[in-house]
């Protein structure tokens, strides 16, 4: 219990600390990061005038990102109805296909540098040219929940690493995003031509009274069951046919020859667990009249988990371990802003035959840190969503997640990269890539 009171009182912390530093508001980090980044202050300095943090005021917190991100993903698709594919693909697919290279690109480039450059020079194994990715298109909460799958793999010092790069990467998107912004604006290459400013509530985060929205609704009687509890049951649910998928994984992987059973050992649960969420959503869709899933109190039960996750995830990084490779680091942060900041600059503009900035402003600040910076970032250029980027980004989220948001690719690259190595992923990578930009081409051709 005094490690958990000690985490709230650090997350209050971070937000009291938010709200009286301008500057981290203007940089829009949420208190979650704030308040991770203030605990690994406090670990350093004790540790460092040779008087340690007593190890029961964190107990456990190394182990929570690795069962918290089961909670973030499982909750990912339920307490919403499922829609169809074709309807999500009508109103995304340019999109979809943009951020997908946007995505496979960062493992590109990742893959890239390492191997040419940054392994030799630093005697670095493939595998680390899969932080930069982790970090930025699967932001803290899956650079944390992946800590399980670098320790099974002989790597523990990654989760450091990714976890730094994810840091890197949310606040190079506000920062070099706003930048962006404001060349667009003078350029005229935005549809709404207005200087970009951030609101009180965008700042602050507070939201004034009379425009506070609703938790969630409840669904069922407190007197029955309280309903937040029923909710935890259908996550949990979710969970449990995560495992059950985890244990066929490895039911199979014992009867493969060879290494070739070695990626499934390795898969992480996650994953899994947000395939379980759109089971139990399906089911649900089908089988419950009365709709018992409230959207806003899964997201609800998401945002908690994932705030405690990164709270966890950064007071936890060993600094010493980062500080011993923080060149190749820093290096593989800044080629893949710079793959970013290309893809908006160049790409985009191909992409997209209408808000060609909107779409491509957003996609950066999603795969540089979370799918709310892409959103804060769109509303600046784009306050009342008068363009279709909005629409188009949010539908594109429902098919790009599940595979390269922290999805099964993202659970999957980095067991390939230790099993197969850097070679075949870049090839697949830039195979990948290669597939949607002809997909974008087919789509952007004149019709007869």
């Amino acid at each position: 219990m005094l490690s958990f009171g000690c985490l709230c009182v650090l997350l209050g912390l971070g937000y009291w600390v938010r709200r009286k530093l301008v500057f981290l508001q203007r940089l829009y980090l949420p208190a979650s990061v704030i308040a991770g980044l203030l605990g690994l202050l406090v670990f350093q300095v004790f540790a460092g005038a040779g008087h340690p943090v007593p190890e029961a005021v964190s107990f456990g917190w190394s182990k929570l990102p690795g069962l918290l991100i089961n909670i973030v993903f499982a909750c990912l698709f339920l307490g919403t109805a499922l829609p169809t594919i074709s309807k999500v693909w009508k109103s995304s697919s340019r999109q979809l296909a943009y951020g997908q290279i946007v995505a496979w690109g960062q493992y590109a480039v990742g893959c890239t540098f390492v191997l040419l450059l940054l392994g030799p020079v630093f005697n670095l194994p493939d595998l680390f040219a899969g932080i930069m990715p982790v970090g930025f298109e699967g932001g803290h909460g899956t650079a944390g929940g992946m800590g399980p799958v670098f320790d099974q793999l002989g790597y523990p010092e990654m989760k450091d690493f990714a976890l730094a790069s994810a840091t890197g990467g949310i606040m190079g998107a506000i920062i070099v995003g706003m930048a962006l912004v404001n060349w667009a604006v003078r350029k005229g290459y935005v549809e709404k031509k207005t200087a970009p400013s951030f609101d009180a509530e965008d700042l602050t985060g507070i939201i004034p009274d009379g425009h506070r929205p609703e938790a969630g609704k409840l669904t069922v009687s407190s007197d029955v069951i309280e309903s937040l509890t029923l909710h935890l049951v259908f996550v949990g649910a979710a969970v449990l046919l995560g495992w059950l998928m985890k244990q066929g994984l490895l039911l199979a992987a014992d009867k493969l020859p060879g290494s070739g059973g070695d990626i499934f050992k390795s898969f992480p649960l996650f994953p899994l667990c947000m395939l379980g969420g759109v089971a139990v959503q399906w089911l649900a869709d089908r089988f419950d009249p009365h709709e018992h899933m409230d959207h806003g109190l899964m997201m609800r039960i998401q945002n908690c988990a994932l705030d405690f996750l990164v709270v966890a995830a950064i007071a936890t990084i060993r600094l010493d371990v980062v500080a011993k490779g923080w060149i190749p680091l820093v290096v593989l942060i800044a080629a893949g802003i710079g793959w970013n900041v290309f893809c908006i600059m160049v790409l985009a503009r191909r992409a997209f035959k209408d808000a060609w900035f909107e779409r491509g402003i957003a996609e950066m600040g999603q795969s540089m840190g979370v799918t709310a910076t892409g959103l804060l970032l769109l509303r600046v250029v784009d306050p009342n969503y008068e363009t279709e980027a909005a629409e188009a980004f949010a539908a594109k989220q429902l098919l790009h997640e599940p595979f390269m948001g922290g999805g099964l690719w993202t659970g999957a690259a980095i067991p390939l990269l230790a099993l197969w190595g850097g070679w075949p992923i870049l090839g697949i990578a830039l195979g990948m890539m290669a597939i949607w930009a002809v997909f974008l081409l087919v789509l952007n051709r004149p019709r007869a």
